[in-house]
């Protein structure tokens, strides 16, 4: 009984994990796709959210971020 509860805590944890690598993926590749769209400075930070789903406080700091890099 004991072993089944470890193997199913352990199961759950896992799926957890792989849930919120997930999660950190897709914020990952959202936060490319904006730094993609301010490359191109054809949006605004209100539209490359709606976009993307981020916050423009999210797209704000991204922006702030790459002017700091040039």
């Amino acid at each position: 009984m004991l072993a089944e509860n470890i193997q199913t805590w352990a199961e759950q944890e896992q799926h957890k994990g792989r849930e919120e690598g997930l999660q950190e993926g897709e914020r990952l590749g959202l936060e490319k796709t904006a730094r993609n769209l301010i490359s191109l400075n054809a949006l605004t930070d209100e539209q490359i959210a709606q976009a993307t789903g981020l916050s423009v406080e999210d797209i704000a700091k991204l922006r702030d971020e790459e002017q700091g890099d040039h």
